[in-house]
């Protein structure tokens, strides 16, 4: 007989079970729990084992209670479904409840429920379990190796499962029957069947065969030098149906291609004392086990005959071979999920019936007082309603019990594979997938570097996806977002849009927020800009002082000093309103920045103006005869400015009634600012007053350009011609400017037009006359001017 030396785990494991119920004092105290262990044969003669349970010893005699028969209470297995449902239909009849130990089932027949349990939890949990390592790791390009029926449904539930999750099959490979005596005949499917999984660009692939003894002939290929070794990278995830179980041919097979594959199984603990109860295990020992033997030839390929060793059989067992010292694939030592249900029924079973018994020893005991004996039981007739609702914990802390339908509430562990070249397997759990547990505590995986599997490169954040042509969805082509928009995540099907105050980073992969930005003092251009003002300003202050201290030389007397005065005044208050276009833009700075500029602007000209015709009618008036002297006086100057700043204060009136400026934020002019600015309110209002001092300026220039031949004393009608040149140079050059630019800079032109054309003003108008006053002292006396003027 050749069996998987790795089951034989399963067989320790129910032992260590009843060992450690019979040395218990306070479960089924006074009784002691037996097994017989049958050989299922891989399925062969399933119907037939499973009568012998209920047949005297050592002959089939089935229904019939003659001589000596053991008490059975309940069966555990088997470790193949199909084999559990075919005994299920017998044990069914007879109320006899049945504890499968191993992988998820699926049952197709209501009936086999009532007396049915399994240690796994419902298989339904574990496509979702498969679906959420997919989904986590962006795993969306994936092949399914199956084996029989049993794969082909599996295949069908989660295939269906893929298309919401955006998850594509790569390819489905249903492995035929396949038996090592034929391997010389299927030599060209298996080579075939290899190149194609090495060489196929899906990274990940699913699993679905018992003992995976197809896998590992593909995979021993290369040892077997059929095929060219291809590089490694494939990811394996075995579903908690299949297990990497060795044949003891297989010895020297490479473990080493699984390393790093992921397996779901049944959830598991490590029980305390069963590492030590395996090192304890010795053939010699143990001599009513019929299968240890057995095992132990296979494993460590010796014999216990009594004749001479051979080449095939090596040495003689000594029995002091260590199952640790066995490769992974042959032995574990640390208790596998499959024996950890073995373990869990044989538990559930003896508290089960502890249960049954105390509730049979109080009826009995309330009815007649009689003692209650455990063989007068027949647990056929209510050990299931006990073991429907057993709940205990076991050694290792966790806690056991069936939901209504028979099935463990547990959930599954997702365990990664580390082999090493001494053919050993250290299985590190990673993950796992408790569905009874909390919404934020149902799948939890240590998300350490993992080979990634898509059709294609994943598009990276700054990109989107767009499907190729004639391909699965999985299949799609990288571009990069267009200006302004943005992706942040992954494989995103389309690029969004930033908020209006948020503009895309240069990798177009997150949103950055604008900074809110206006022409202040802060920055190096509205710092200049103020110095500037602030010079202009003590300058045109520091003439005034002069021209007051000299009040009562020539110079300051011939050009009507009232009105230089007031010129001086007005230039004075138009280099100082420059603050005002640095100042945060409000509600109040945005009314007031533009209207008084307007206005002292205007009424700054409108000095140069009355000066310019003040001249012009004193040489008028001395004509002989001439009415025009009767005009000539301060009156006329101070009307002329009076009248003048009156009708740009009426448009300015208008102008803040109807259209008034107000504060806004610019968030399309600039990509990265936020530009903080006064909204003019009606730029038909804005060019009227700067229209309006345009017509000024024109009939300043005008009237000077008029007087320009009048007797130099007196005359400063060329330097006003000037100066009123400069001005409108200014003025004109400022509307393109001003329209081509936006934001800070915007207002940084307008900032520099009053700028020069007010310095214009100061410099051509009263330089010349704090030359002579300052330099030339000596012209600055009236006999000089009468001189002149002749």
């Amino acid at each position: 007989m050749c069996i998987l030396t790795k089951y034989y785990q399963h067989i320790l494991a129910l032992i260590f079970a009843v060992k450690e119920i019979n040395e218990t004092p306070h479960i089924l105290p006074n009784i002691t729990l037996g097994f017989r262990i049958y050989d299922n044969y891989a399925g062969t003669y399933t119907s037939f084992a499973t009568m012998k349970l209920f047949s005297r010893q050592k002959k089939f005699i089935p229904n019939f209670k003659c001589e000596i028969q053991n008490k059975l209470i309940s069966v555990i297995g088997a470790l193949y479904s199909g084999i559990s449902f075919k005994m299920a239909r017998i044990l069914n009849i007879y109320k006899i409840p049945q504890i499968a130990y191993g992988s998820p089932l699926h049952k197709n027949d209501s009936s086999e429920e009532h007396s049915f349990y399994q240690m796994a939890p419902n298989e339904a949990h574990q496509y979702k379990a498969i679906i959420q390592l997919l989904v986590y790791f962006r795993w969306t390009w994936i092949g399914i190796l199956f084996k029989d029926e049993d794969g082909e449904r599996f295949v069908h539930i989660i295939s269906s499962m893929f298309s919401p999750h955006r998850i594509c099959v790569a390819f489905l490979k249903r492995f035929k029957p396949f038996y090592l005596g034929t391997i010389l005949d299927d030599l060209d499917w298996l080579v075939g069947m290899y190149l194609f999984l090495m060489r196929c660009n899906a990274n990940v692939v699913i699993i679905y065969e018992r003992n995976m003894m197809v896998l590992r002939v593909l995979l021993y290929l290369p040892q077997m030098e059929l095929v060219p070794k291809e590089p490694k990278g494939k990811v394996w995830i075995m579903v908690a149906q299949s297990d990497l179980a060795s044949y003891f041919y297989q010895r020297k097979w490479d473990i080493q291609v699984f390393y790093g594959a992921l397996s779901f199984t049944v959830h598991s603990n490590e029980i305390p004392g069963f590492q030590q109860f395996l090192q304890t295990v010795n053939p010699f020992l143990s001599r009513d086990d019929g299968f240890i033997k057995n095992m132990w030839e296979n494993a460590f390929d010796c014999t216990f005959s009594k004749l001479p060793p051979t080449e095939k059989t090596s040495d003689l067992c000594s029995g002091q071979e260590k199952l640790e010292k066995l490769p992974g694939a042959f032995f574990e030592m640390t208790m596998s999920s499959y024996s950890y249900g073995v373990y869990n029924a044989v538990y559930a079973v003896a508290h089960a019936t502890q249960a049954m018994w105390l509730s049979h020893f109080r009826q009995r005991k309330i009815v007649n007082g009689e003692k209650a004996i455990l063989q007068d039981l027949q647990p056929w007739k209510v050990l299931h309603s006990f073991l429907k609702k057993i709940i205990f914990n076991n050694s290792a802390g966790d806690q056991i019990s069936f939901d209504q339908n028979g099935e463990l509430v547990s959930g599954f562990d997702i365990v990664n594979w580390v082999t090493f070249p001494n053919q050993s397997i250290n299985r590190v759990k990673v993950g796992k997938l408790m569905p009874w547990a909390s919404s934020n505590k149902i799948f939890t995986i240590q998300d350490d570097a993992l080979p990634i599997s898509s059709c294609t490169e994943s598009c990276l954040p700054g990109y989107f996806k767009q499907k190729q042509e004639g391909k699965q969805f999985c299949c799609y082509d990288c571009f990069r977002c267009p200006e302004g928009r943005i992706s942040s995540q992954h494989d995103t099907d389309a690029c969004s849009e930033c908020p209006q105050d948020q503009y895309a980073s240069k990798k177009r992969d997150s949103c950055i927020r604008k900074i809110i930005t206006f022409l202040s003092y802060e920055n190096y251009l509205g710092m200049s800009l103020a110095i500037l003002a602030i010079s202009f300003s003590l300058i045109t202050l520091l003439v005034l002082v002069t021209f007051v201290k000299h009040h009562n030389t020539p110079i300051v007397k011939a050009n009507n000093r009232d009105l230089t005065y007031m010129l001086l005044v007005f230039l004075l208050l138009c280099f100082l309103c420059t603050f005002q276009f640095l100042t945060p833009p409000g509600n109040i700075i945005c009314l007031l920045r533009q209207i008084s500029f307007a206005i002292i602007f205007s009424m700054a000209v409108s000095c140069v103006l009355a000066k310019t015709i003040i001249v012009l009618l004193a040489f008028m008036a001395t004509k002989p005869g001439s009415r025009v002297r009767k005009w000539v006086g301060r009156e006329l100057a101070i009307c002329i400015v009076l009248f003048c700043s009156f009708i740009q204060a009426a448009i300015c009136t208008i102008w803040l009634a109807m259209f008034p400026p107000f504060p806004e934020m610019d968030l399309h002019s600039e990509t990265t600012e936020v530009i903080l600015q006064c909204n003019e309110g009606s730029v038909t209002m804005f060019y009227s007053v700067l229209g309006y001092m345009g017509f000024l300026a024109t009939s300043s220039f005008i009237v000077a350009f008029l007087s320009r031949k009048l007797p130099s004393s007196f005359n400063e009608a060329k330097f006003i011609t000037f100066s009123m040149l400069i001005f409108c140079s200014v003025w004109v050059s400022f509307v393109p400017s001003y329209l081509s630019t936006k934001g800070k800079y915007m207002v940084a032109v307008e900032i520099f037009s009053i700028l020069a054309s007010s310095a214009a003003l100061l410099g051509c108008i009263f330089f010349p006359k704090c030359f002579l006053i300052f330099l030339r002292p000596h012209l600055n006396v009236r006999e000089e001017l009468i001189r002149k003027k002749h």
